[in-house]
């Protein structure tokens, strides 16, 4: 499928979507309530068939906090680019997509680890690269760090 027929496939599930073609990837940016839906649905249709999740990451954009989401159908070979964010950087929260694509429970406790977001209905949100007791989100842009971090 190419981008315009992705395009028009996204919309017709999620007409609030705005959706613009990048140099690499089909750009979708969705509000936080209308990710998880969308999400299903681009995996479940058979025009689509996102059957992989390659990529999750988290980004601190200064006023916000989003999750950017890479996906490819192996099978039809096409890719799209999920994207959502909120403004609450005290209590960031998104839905979890690990009931649609298993591989992000680990993500999710990645960027959760790094970022401080956490991910509604997570089978088992915690930190998984630092300690249990550390305090703060070291890749957020607020983050200070006196010991490790060398300033200009």
């Amino acid at each position: 499928m190419d981008n315009t027929l992705l395009k028009q496939k996204v919309l017709e599930i999620e007409s609030t979507a705005e959706v613009t073609e990048e140099k690499q990837y089909l750009t979708v940016n969705v509000q936080p309530t209308k990710l998880h839906a969308l999400a299903k649905a681009l995996k479940e249709s058979k025009d689509t068939h996102f059957d992989y999740l390659f990529c999750l990451s988290g980004v601190d954009y200064g006023d916000s906090m989003g999750i950017v989401y890479h996906l490819e159908s192996t099978d039809l070979k096409h890719e799209i680019v999920l994207k959502t964010k909120t403004t609450d950087r005290e209590n960031p929260a998104f839905d979890t997509v690990c009931d649609i694509w298993s591989t992000a429970e680990f993500h999710e406790r990645e960027v959760f680890d790094f970022f401080g977001i956490k991910f509604n209905n997570h089978p088992d949100l915690r930190r998984i690269f630092l300690e249990q007791n550390w305090k703060g989100f070291p890749l957020r842009k607020d983050y200070v760090d006196e010991i490790n971090i060398i300033e200009r």
